[in-house]
Order: C-alpha cells, then sequence, then structure tokens
C-alpha cells in the first residue's frame, strides 16, 4: 500500500511541511498526440467495454467518468486471480493484478481508438514503467487488457504509431495483455475523485488530468460525471 496516498488532510500538510524534500509529483502534462491511423468501426446498439491500466485507478476512472459516449467506468483488478483481487491483496505488488479501469461505451458516440487515444494523452503517462507519479510497484502498470483480437490489433497499431512518430521522449512501455478477467474493486473505492475532490492525492495527482481531458478533449468531455453508485 502506499501510505502517503491515504494520509488525512492535516497529516498530509504537516508531513509536507516537515519533508521538504519529499515530492508528490504533480500530475504530467498531458501530450498532444495524433488519433489512431488504425480503429474500430462505429456500430450501433451494443456496448462496448475496453479495460484500462494507468496506476491509481481513482484517476483513470475520473477521467472516463467525465468521457462523452461513456456509460459506466469501474474501478477494479485485472492480470491475476480471483482469489487475491482485494485491494490489501493487490497492494503487496505480487498478485499480478494491475488497479484497473473498466469502461462500457457506446461505440457509435466513440470509437474504441478515441478511448485509447485519452488514455495516453491524459489518463496516465504511458512511458512510466511499473509507476505512475508517486505510486510504485507493478500494481500500478501501464496495461491495456483488450477483450479481442479486434483491439488487441487497434493497441498494437497505435502503440507502433505513437513510437514511430516519437509522439513522447522515451519509447512507450505499455503492455497489451489477454485473456484476462476484470473484477471490480471495493466500494470505497468507487467514484473516488468525484467524492473527495479535496482530498490531496486527488488534487495534486488527478483533478489536472479531468482539466486536462476538457482542455484537449472539449467535443469528448462531459461535465457531469457518469458514476458507479448512481447506476
Amino acid at each position: 500500500m502506499n501510505v502517503f496516498k491515504y494520509l488525512p488532510v492535516l497529516a498530509f500538510a504537516a508531513f509536507v511541511g516537515q519533508s521538504q524534500a519529499f515530492s508528490f509529483g504533480a500530475a504530467d502534462d498531458a501530450v498532444v498526440i495524433a488519433p489512431p491511423a488504425l480503429d474500430l468501426p462505429a456500430e450501433a446498439g451494443n456496448l462496448q467495454t475496453a479495460v484500462f491500466a494507468g496506476g491509481c485507478f481513482w484517476g483513470v476512472q475520473g477521467v472516463f467518468q467525465h468521457v462523452q459516449g461513456v456509460k459506466n467506468a469501474v474501478s477494479g483488478y485485472d492480470g491475476g486471480a480471483a482469489s487475491t483481487a482485494q485491494y490489501e491483496s493487490v497492494s503487496d505488488g505480487n498478485t499480478g493484478h494491475a488497479e484497473s479501469v473498466s469502461v462500457t461505451y457506446d461505440p457509435s458516440k466513440i470509437s474504441y481508438g478515441k478511448l485509447l487515444q485519452i488514455y495516453f494523452s491524459v489518463a496516465h503517462n504511458p512511458t512510466e514503467l511499473n509507476r505512475q507519479g508517486p505510486d510504485t510497484g507493478t500494481q500500478y502498470r501501464s496495461a491495456i487488457f483488450a477483450q479481442n483480437a479486434e483491439q488487441q490489433k487497434v493497441a498494437q497499431a497505435y502503440i507502433a504509431q505513437l513510437d514511430a512518430a516519437k509522439s513522447f521522449d522515451t519509447p512507450i512501455v505499455t503492455k497489451i495483455e489477454m485473456g484476462k478477467v476484470f473484477y471490480p474493486a471495493e466500494s470505497y473505492h468507487q467514484d473516488f475523485l468525484t467524492e473527495n475532490p479535496s482530498y490531496p492525492y486527488i488534487v495534486i495527482n488527478d483533478l489536472p488530468k479531468v482539466a486536462q481531458l476538457k482542455k484537449l478533449f472539449p467535443d469528448q468531455y462531459r461535465a457531469e460525471p457518469v458514476l458507479v453508485k448512481h447506476q
């Protein structure tokens, strides 16, 4: 567990005041990147699912909850076994799980490729290996849990496209994982960004991501988030 993430507000302020050398690392600036050259076609009717891991799930969920066409975004665990899909176990970093977000979306309103563009540009830094900001460990890795071969193909092509264009200063480390099962996280993790907008970790690391989504993707931004607990 990253104990600093859960420091109460007053304790957090006191800790920072006593330890000026410690840095939580504010959220990275979003990167303007081209949309994917290869995408899945728009489809009317059936909702689709995409699963992304990119550090603490609070911020990733918070970003996708503000995306037009997203019907639900659930924080959870992916990459490991059902028996270890609990926060206390995943936090040890030895379960194979990554903190992830399962995004249910309407492909007639937003494409899988556009979700990938937001994921790589705004939701996290895809060049950090087994870490994001102040959080370290394989449970914070950058990973796409492709739900089918079509998603895998689009994601692979997009990573190759971004690396070839040198869209980032260093190569993308995002892994594409197949055949894994998503397990929803505990209730207290759901909608955490919306319910705790003044929480220090959220203020420093995650609210800037939502602001960057609004700035860089105004056509995809929705002011009112779609919340798990209001489904």
